[in-house]
């Protein structure tokens, strides 16, 4: 359990279906994914075994027995370089924000990627200029955690009629102990 009164666990199968649900509201009613179709099943199936087979975690926060969001920790960047280096995602259900999810779920999903061996954790934020969509909050969260601002790409995305910049933020992830 977490402070938040979620269960934080790993995901499984029969979770995508929430998980998929959350995540096709945000690409219809926001900016903040520049996803414009949602993902299918498959999809979510696939990203799901192939963070397995990596190592990788994808978690979801259960609350009173329902997924109430997720997040994941993928690759960078598909080159051999980039190995040690991911992104993280996280996304909660419109009616649970607020309720320390976030927090519990990326405290979480950073222990495991550390145990996971990697060194640096990225964090692209779509920067909506404070109209509530959930940027600031997700700023504002990943700093809490240590994350700084690396960069910003302006008006890189088109969605919903208007231009949107993505920040850019990073994190060191210290070493795990090998004793």
């Amino acid at each position: 359990m977490s402070s938040s009164g979620a269960a934080i666990r790993p995901a499984s199968h029969d979770d995508l279906k929430a998980v998929a649900d959350i995540y096709t509201h945000y690409v219809r009613h926001s900016v903040i994914t520049f996803d414009e179709t949602p993902r299918s099943a498959t999809d979510w199936e696939q990203l799901l075994g192939s963070l397995t087979v990596r190592g990788l975690p994808f978690l979801v926060a259960e609350l009173s027995g329902a997924v109430a969001g997720y997040a994941y920790a993928a690759p960078w960047r598909p080159k051999p370089a980039y190995r040690y280096t991911v992104e993280d995602t996280i996304y909660l259900a419109p009616d649970a924000t607020g309720q320390g999810l976030g927090t519990a779920l990326l405290g979480r999903l950073i222990d495991e990627t550390v145990r996971a061996g990697k060194r640096r954790m990225i964090a692209v934020i779509a920067d909506t200029g404070g109209d509530g969509t959930g940027s600031d909050a997700s700023t504002a969260l990943h700093r809490r955690f240590g994350f700084t601002e690396a960069g910003r790409l302006t008006a890189v995305g088109h969605k919903h009629g208007r231009w949107v910049d993505t920040m850019l933020l990073q994190r060191s992830l210290p070493e795990q102990d090998s004793a």
